[in-house]
């Protein structure tokens, strides 16, 4: 694996205007890991860890001052006083993760002292942070024994129902899913849990998963028709809900697209910006993944100030207001929504942010309440 080279800063001044950015390196656990801290003008920067084998550092460079600049447009969109931040760890996480790595990289966290909260992501697990959390309090997602929220899929889902319905909605006037057919890519945590809202509203379900296996059991047991996962993407519906890998919607799928509405809980569904110009053109309604997939972060963001499920679950509904408001600018300014998503993020960094370095107000209190809660 190659080192940084000597265009970091170049690569750091190319994906945005980030406050910081930490390198954190400890041979003794095989510790190589990145801290990206994006913007903190409407409050402490909130992103998961993710653990993944990067071909080298520059790759994981990229992709974390990518994916921290993401989490400022989902905080800010989803009108919660939280900046954007986002950390990588290099390596395999099928084999290279131990408790010593996990507690070093916390020591790391906390020598930040709050600025960057971090919580699980691809490749890391409740139990990573229960490590990182023997280090720093400053974590969220760790296990409910330890007056945590646990895994966050639940509530991800619930907001992507919210989502949907608010979709529906904008689409057909009426935010009733009965009779509607919606089909669901990828049935993992945020997949299944979505099937199960989807049936509980009487909407008309097909899925499919990469693992046949997995498409079979959620079908049974819900009743909905099971196609491979070559076809779901093009299965003639009213709302396709992607919930798997992203850029499905790219130059070679966009024009055989059989559906009014995509609204899912993918990260990145667009492979460029000007597919979402291209939804526009062919009357395909797209909730933008970063406002539509909020549920898990405001669950994490109600640990903050001690947690409870039912808020957890009433905060989620508030992506259907969130979604609406996308709407809106959409057709107040005659662009895509994936760029009203963006616009509606960017008016509240600068109006609220503003704001805020006049009046700092009660910009602590997620601080103070964090480590009440975790020093019970």
């Amino acid at each position: 694996m190659k080192e940084p080279t000597l265009g970091t800063f170049e690569i750091i001044s190319k994906h945005g205007d980030h406050e910081q950015v930490v390198f954190c390196n400890d041979p003794h656990v095989g510790l190589k890991a990145i801290i990206a801290i994006h913007n903190t003008s409407l409050g402490p920067a909130l992103g998961g860890t993710r653990m993944w084998n990067y071909k080298n550092e520059d790759e994981a460079l990229v992709d974390v001052l990518r994916l921290s600049k993401g989490m400022t447009y989902k905080a800010a969109a989803s009108g919660l006083n939280l900046g954007g931040g986002k950390a990588v760890i290099i390596g395999d996480p099928k084999t290279q993760k131990s408790e010593g790595l996990f507690r070093a990289f916390g020591q790391f966290v906390n020598s930040l002292n709050g600025k960057y909260i971090t919580a699980e992501d691809v490749g890391t697990s409740v139990q990573d942070m229960e490590h990182i959390y023997m280090e720093t309090p400053w974590v969220t997602g760790i296990p409910k024994d330890f007056g945590g929220s646990g895994d966050p899929s639940p509530y991800t889902a619930h907001g992507v129902l919210m989502g949907i319905k608010a979709s529906a909605k904008e689409k057909f006037g009426t935010d009733s899913l009965k009779g509607i057919h919606i089909a669901v890519q990828g049935l993992g945590n945020v997949g299944s849990n979505l099937v199960k809202y989807l049936v509980e509203e009487g909407a008309v379900i097909t899925v499919a998963d990469i693992d046949m296996n997995r498409t079979k059991s959620v079908a049974d047991k819900f009743g909905a028709k099971a196609v491979s996962s070559d076809d779901i993407l093009f299965t003639e519906c009213d709302i396709l809900a992607p919930c798997a890998l992203g850029a499905i919607v790219n130059d070679q799928t966009i024009t055989k697209l059989k559906t009014k509405v995509i609204a899912g809980g993918a990260n990145n569904v667009l492979a460029e910006a000007r597919h979402g110009d291209q939804l526009k053109e062919l009357g395909i309604l797209y909730a933008p993944d970063y406002v539509i997939n909020a549920g898990g972060l405001m669950n994490v963001f109600v640990e903050l100030e001690g947690y409870s499920p039912e808020r957890a679950f009433e905060k989620t509904k508030r992506v259907y207001d969130n979604i609406l408001k996308v709407y809106e600018i959409a057709k107040r300014d005659g662009i895509g929504t994936h760029t009203a998503a963006d616009r509606l993020a960017e008016e509240r960094i600068n109006t609220i942010g503003r704001l805020k370095q006049r009046h700092p107000g009660k910009s602590s209190r997620a601080f103070t309440t964090l480590r009440e809660v975790h020093n019970r």
